[in-house]
């Protein structure tokens, strides 16, 4: 087997029990909704510490650099908080960086790779935003890796969206990529920058043959290198080693890929038909076997340009012929190539038959990068249904999204699939094991973020707080339960931005509920504002000590899906390996399997 290096069913499912005892105690923290805040006063029910300790504690550097469960006892005897020190290094040491069961990124690759070097890419920067390039970039050579190994060039990937993944797979390695998005928005949006990135965007590329091949394979290389010279458009490139260094396993098509400085897109461009600033389209993409081929299918005309006259040489039948077929072989590639991401529109479940989608499905594997909620555990579900499927490699997210089998009541959260998103291992639902939605809400809380100073949006969410002050007081005969069905379908917060001040906050959120604000006059709005703002910081204490639990309970979710794919007879290999830098894609870490 390729992977020496697999962790056991055993340590993810001790891992999984250590996290459970620890989430039992911890988890009242992160269940905390923050609209309840000042109504139920959580800051005095949970903590025994006053909110400016707490702030001046995170505000330390010395918390520990080395995760370690702490001595001191976190809760006092009302089991409030009452160690802000100690609740840190609990909460880190159980986090998925320390647990022991993660696979690095640099081991899954030294694996792939051996001590090759690593090929020369396409600086996707040019085209998506900072944090889209470096998913994608990362991700693809994972993605491209683990289909060499599988002997696959077939990639399906899920919640495709606007095609970021998709295209740079199959530029960059030839790929051939269905991206499927239940959105046709996205896939017509995607269509649509494909069809502007066609219009603007060529792509010029050389041949580039490894290193310490044989003198005609450097004479050939003086060739490319002619060719490459002749280009009008200054290009560039850039890559994890140094030209020609692609080992022939693993290489990718055409590299370095070159991108003309005309088709540097601006910002706007970037973020265009998706506010998001999703990624679109397959690129047109012109490859050739060698510079003679490249030059076998230009027109004699080109060839002659500056050249004096010469007498034609007769080629015989069979080479007539021979030229023939090399020209209509690499025309017929060269049409293929064009049409290597074929963005399709589809809701997706764990029944979905991809054969119904994909006319031509073959040995592939299965993808996703950020897929939201219930379809990241519909893609693991499909891969191990599908025989043809022989590799996934999912990073999922918007863990509040998923539908969860034992959380109360019974029926707050639907599953008409039959399927549910959480929990997938056996072994944690023999536990009957529920977060609740707020835990999960709270798992998606960026810690690295916030860590650094991109602290959470607080004004809004005093906002929404203070609201429900005044909804309690004055509309208390409307149980709670009802404005909360008002706010399922319509949500409340995101009215902020687009108000002026609080008492516009408070008007624009009780229409769009449908409630009467005729008789809150604006000073006694303002009077709410006035009497709980300086109980702001309560509030934001709470969220860093909520952001700083969401670690554990993101690990419990991921560890929970890599135990599914551990219980399958199918599987080969599988790990839970961190892709991305968290403070640039908060959501970091894959799931990774290879069926036997």
């Amino acid at each position: 087997m390729l992977f020496s290096n697999d962790i056991s069913l055993d340590l993810v499912r001790s891992k999984i029990k250590r996290l459970q005892e620890f989430l039992a105690i911890y988890l009242k923290i992160a269940n905390v909704h923050t609209i309840d805040f000042y109504t139920e006063d959580i800051w005095n029910e949970y903590v025994a510490l006053s909110p400016e300790a707490v702030l001046a504690r995170y505000r330390c550097q010395d918390v520990g650099s080395k995760a370690e469960i702490a001595s001191a006892s976190v809760w006092d005897d009302c089991q409030k908080l009452a160690d802000v020190t100690a609740y840190i290094r609990e909460t880190q040491a159980h986090s998925l960086p320390y647990l022991g069961v993660c696979t690095t990124l640099d081991e899954l690759l030294q694996e792939l790779w051996g001590n090759k070097q690593r090929g020369t890419f396409l600086k996707t920067s040019q085209f998506m935003n900072t944090k889209k390039s470096h998913e994608v970039q990362v991700m693809s050579e994972v993605v491209a890796c683990l289909a060499k190994h599988c002997n696959v060039q077939q990639v399906i990937d899920l919640g495709s969206g606007k095609g970021y993944l998709s295209s740079y797979l199959s530029m960059q390695y030839g790929l051939n990529v269905y991206g499927i998005d239940a959105s046709s928005i996205n896939t017509n949006g995607a269509n649509e920058r494909n069809r502007k990135l066609k219009r603007y965007w060529k792509v010029y590329q050389c041949q580039i043959n490894p290193l310490g091949q044989s003198a005609g394979a450097e004479n050939l290389r003086g060739k490319e290198m002619n060719t490459e010279g002749s280009c009008k458009e200054k290009v560039e490139c850039t890559g994890h080693g140094d030209e020609g260094d692609n080992p022939p396993e693993m290489e990718p098509l055409g590299s370095p890929t070159q991108i003309p400085r005309l088709c540097v897109f601006t910002e706007s461009e970037k973020g265009e038909f998706d506010g998001r600033s999703e990624m679109t389209g397959a690129i047109e993409n012109e490859h050739s076997e060698d510079a003679n081929a490249f030059l076998d299918l230009l027109p004699m005309s080109t060839m002659q340009i500056g050249s004096p006259p010469r007498q034609k040489k007769d080629l015989c039948e069979e080479e007539k012929e021979k030229r023939k077929n090399a020209n209509l072989a690499a025309k017929a590639k060269r049409v293929k190539q064009t049409n290597l991401y074929s963005p399709l529109t589809q809701h997706v479940t764990a029944t979905t038959d991809l054969s119904d989608i994909i006319t031509d499905v073959e040995d592939s594997m299965m993808v996703g990068l950020h897929t939201c909620g219930d379809l990241a555990s519909n893609t693991l579900r499909i891969f191990i249904a599908k025989p043809e499927l022989k590799a996934v490699c999912s990073v999922g997210c918007c863990y509040h999204l998923l539908s969860e089998e034992y959380e109360e009541p019974a029926d707050s959260n639907d599953c008409s699939q039959g399927s549910w998103g959480f929990p997938m291992s056996q072994y944690l639902r023999d536990s009957v094991w529920q977060c609740g939605r707020n835990a999960r809400m709270s798992a998606c809380l960026p810690l690295e973020r916030v860590t650094v100073g991109q602290g959470l949006p607080s004004e809004s969410l005093f906002y929404r707080a203070v609201l429900q002050v005044i909804f309690k007081e004055h509309y208390g005969n409307r149980k709670r339960h009802n404005v909360e069905q008002n706010t399922n379908s319509k949500h409340v917060g995101k009215i902020f931005s687009k108000s002026s001040g609080f008492v516009d906050y408070t008007r624009k959120s009780m229409q769009k509920l449908g409630m009467d604000d005729s008789k809150l006059s604006d000073s006694l709005i303002q009077g709410y504002y006035d009497i709980y703002r300086p109980r702001w910081k309560e509030l934001e204490a709470f969220n860093r000590l909520k952001v700083t639990l969401a670690p554990c309970i993101e690990g419990l979710i991921l560890l929970d899906r890599l135990c599914y794919l551990k219980e399958q007879e199918s599987i080969a290999w599988s790990a839970l390996v961190q892709l991305f830098d968290p403070i640039k894609s908060p959501r970091c870490y894959a799931v990774i399997g290879v069926k036997k």
